[in-house]
């Protein structure tokens, strides 16, 4: 095994957002003035004794790109001595791009890239497979490690097979909140009566947390997650989806012929500051689930994909992956605009999307996903199998990388 670990860390102007880009709004930015939950996350791993490669990812908002590499930079150069860190930010993605070009792949910004959720994790799995690496583990900056086990525990099962002959190659743990909870906060409100996410998602994890240490899941978390090369090899994120690019991989991963696992006793405590305002967040959740379920439609009529029914991920995900989601959305958007007379400005223009934007986002954008997914595996061979790509984003010295790649989920014994 040769895990490493990656760290995606977003950089603003302000917390409030900057953009009505669906996909380049973040949830949790960290201001250029504040010190922001960065060196908290580095300062836990190192007191775990942690000596796994990290890389940094510097998502930066608008014009701060370099701004933001230098907060980064100097908060990763306190920990120098102690932590093997690396940072990836704009300049190293330019090198990136040039050195992608001349292996004859163009037009990867929109893709591979420091800006969007999914766009993000492909970066992130692309650096694993250039450096030769075997797993690949996410976390997230506003996220403490208390767990001195956290790593094994995060190999625990991971290449090996299950009972029935299944390889374990994507596998995802749970946060605990500062209340060491790990049941959704999101409390029911009478205007949320078709947008129960919170109380569903309790249902699932519920069961999950009771059942074997290993068990088939309905959610892959992001900042909580390790993928193995066979699996990051083979399917990539969907860098189109405007929030859930974690779940959204677990539907890729399965439409593809593989599967997530939850591991109940691998958890990270998950300490966010304050969210983006509701509305905004609510706006970008009317693309995730309209697209979401076009995503799966399509698929339907694909003969090599693995057509995924919405039932088999109850209580969740499953009916917000239904036809009925429109409906949800737009009778929500109306209850918020009664219940929430603050934001009704937001909710108002969210009811506006659910019936036309989300839409026409999701008919323009799904079979992209699924023509950038073709590609994947030969982008992944081609990088993991030069030298200069290697060293442009690892910093290692030339000198030859690991070869092959896999076209499937074979099964493999660790």
């Amino acid at each position: 095994m040769n895990p490493v670990i990656i760290v995606p860390t977003y950089v603003g102007g302000s917390r409030k957002p900057i953009s009505d880009d669906v996909i380049e709004t973040y949830d949790h930015v960290t201001p250029l003035t504040h010190q922001g939950e960065l060196s908290r996350c580095l300062i836990s791993l190192r007191e775990r004794g942690v000596t796994l490669p990290i890389f940094l990812l510097v998502v930066a908002e608008g014009r701060y790109e370099q701004a933001a590499s230098n907060k980064i930079r100097g908060i990763a150069s306190a920990f120098a001595d102690t932590l093997n860190i690396t940072v990836i930010d704009d300049e190293v993605l330019q090198q990136f791009y040039q050195r992608a070009e001349a292996l004859g792949f163009y037009d990867l910004e929109e893709t591979i890239a420091l800006s969007g959720y999914g766009a993000m994790r492909n970066l992130g799995l692309i650096v694993a497979a250039a450096g030769g690496y075997t797993e690949c583990i996410f976390i997230d900056d506003d996220e403490i490690i208390e767990d001195d086990e956290f790593i094994e525990k995060a190999l625990y099962g991971l290449g090996k097979l299950t009972p029935k002959g299944v390889p374990i190659l994507v596998k995802t743990g749970f946060f605990l909140d500062s209340k060491g909870s790990w049941k959704s906060s999101n409390t029911r409100k009478w205007y949320d009566r078709f947008w129960q996410q919170g109380e569903l998602f309790n249902a699932w994890i519920t069961k999950a947390m009771r059942g074997s240490r290993l068990s088939r899941s309905n959610g892959f978390y992001g900042g909580l997650g390790i993928i193995h090369r066979e699996a990051f090899r083979r399917v990539s994120f969907d860098p189109w989806i405007s929030r859930g690019e974690d779940l959204d991989y677990l539907l890729n991963v399965r439409m593809y012929g593989g599967d997530v696992w939850f591991d109940n006793q691998w958890h990270a405590t998950h300490l966010p500051p304050p969210n983006r305002t509701e509305a905004q967040r609510f706006r970008q959740d009317i693309y995730r689930w309209v697209y979401e379920h076009r995503k799966l439609e399509y698929a339907k009529s694909q003969i090599d994909l693995i057509p995924i029914q919405s039932h088999t991920l109850d209580p969740y995900p499953g009916p917000f992956l239904e036809h009925s989601v429109s409906g949800r959305v737009f009778i929500t958007a109306v209850l918020r605009i009664i219940g929430r007379p603050k934001d009704r400005k937001g909710y108002f223009h969210a009811a506006m999307v659910a019936q036309r934007e989300a839409k026409e986002y999701a008919e323009t954008f799904c079979m992209k996903y699924y023509e950038f997914q073709s590609g994947w595996p030969h982008i992944v061979a081609a990088f993991e199998a030069d030298p200069l790509m290697r060293s442009i984003l690892t910093g290692a010295p030339l000198q030859a990388a690991p070869q092959g790649s896999s076209q499937g989920f074979p099964s493999v014994r660790a």
